[in-house]
């Protein structure tokens, strides 16, 4: 039996195209739950399926932590972008074409108000900004150190969190879309100064840091650096180029050259990345996310050299200040990230 005060919960939910994961947090900021709540997106039987799924995964998480909806003060929602403006989708890479114009935040707070009952608040968010709030209201402790995110996994997600705990949004909802920024290629090293930029999904052409420094850029860095490890197994390898690249975080765990090349490669790209983001926003803390750290897949080691590796590459092209006090540490939250910060958000907008 919960002896949860009513109204004293804020829910999260954070959308994926297969799949969204519910949490939420007392009014204290404390998460109700560590464990994680999935439920099926559904996106291809079309919006309606996937607010149904909402409103299940939220339902569910209620359940399993002897909560009703009488104990809901607020909701917050995470969702990828791009915006059209708030809480209505423009063309996302991960959804179906129909979904383009989706007001998906009237849609949602309906939802809420009909199994609750009553009209739930409802805040909506980019979920990297989202992850942001989650991750900085673990490094903070009592500070308002602001807080840069960033998130190498299949793209590359990034957050600024301000003094209030609250993301940079921007006027367009685009704001912190920083994987698209160029990196300073010319300080990368071995050759790839002289190599044509990185292809991103994006479109750019100027070498975009996601293509440097996520998933989607291995296959890229295995046509570039294979040629000089000469004997190689993958050279010889009939697997796809998305298969060759998976398998090279457990390769350079094992101590293989050609993937330790390219990930202190990553590391590199990302260090030179958080030089130039704090340059614009002078962040007191840097977390770093995604699979590269995740220690249920990594070694201490490993996750060590990968940190150690951007730190190096940031030193030199900070203030001296920044240098001396500039914290850059892992991510804790893991999947767990986006819900939490979702439900952060309704709380902290609650309060303004």
């Amino acid at each position: 039996m919960s002896t949860t005060s009513v109204r004293d919960v804020y829910l999260g939910t954070d959308s994926g195209a297969t799949t969204s994961k519910t949490g939420g947090v007392f009014a204290n900021g404390e998460p109700v739950s560590r464990q994680l709540r999935q439920s099926a997106t559904n996106s291809q039987l079309g919006t309606a399926a996937v607010v149904a799924g909402w409103i299940e995964g939220a339902e569910g998480f209620l359940k399993d932590n002897g909560l009703t909806w009488d104990h809901v003060a607020a909701a917050g929602l995470a969702l990828p972008g791009p915006y059209q403006r708030y809480g209505v989708l423009a063309k996302s890479a991960n959804l179906p074409e129909s979904f383009v114009g989706w007001d998906f935040h009237s849609d949602y707070a309906a939802a809420l108000a009909q199994a609750a009952g009553r009209p739930i608040p409802l805040q909506s968010g980019n979920d990297g900004d989202f992850g942001g709030v989650g991750e900085a209201s673990r490094v903070r402790g009592d500070s308002q150190a602001t807080v840069l995110l960033l998130a190498p996994g299949s793209g590359l997600g990034a957050a600024y969190i301000d003094a209030r705990g609250l993301p940079l949004t921007g006027d367009q909802f685009a704001g912190m879309e920083a994987g698209h920024m160029p990196v300073p290629l010319h300080l990368l090293g071995g050759g790839l100064e002289k190599a044509p930029a990185f292809r991103c999904g994006c479109g750019r052409d100027w070498g975009c840091i996601e293509a440097y420094s996520t998933i989607s850029g291995l296959p890229q860095y295995l046509d570039f650096f294979l040629p000089r490890h000469g004997g190689h197994e993958l050279g010889a390898s009939a697997d796809t180029p998305k298969h060759k690249a998976l398998s090279l975080r457990s390769r350079a765990q094992k101590g293989d050259a050609l993937a330790l090349e390219i990930f202190d490669t990553q590391a590199r790209a990302l260090g030179l990345h958080v030089a130039n983001l704090a340059m614009a926003l002078d962040p007191g803390i840097v977390v770093i996310g995604g699979g590269l750290i995740d220690p249920e897949s990594t070694t201490p080691e490993f996750r060590q050299r990968y940190l150690d590796g951007i730190r190096r590459a940031a030193e030199p092209y900070l203030f001296p200040a920044q240098r001396e006090r500039l914290r850059i540490v892992p991510a804790t939250l893991g999947e767990l990230s986006q819900s939490i910060g979702a439900a952060l958000v309704a709380l902290y907008k609650s309060r303004a």
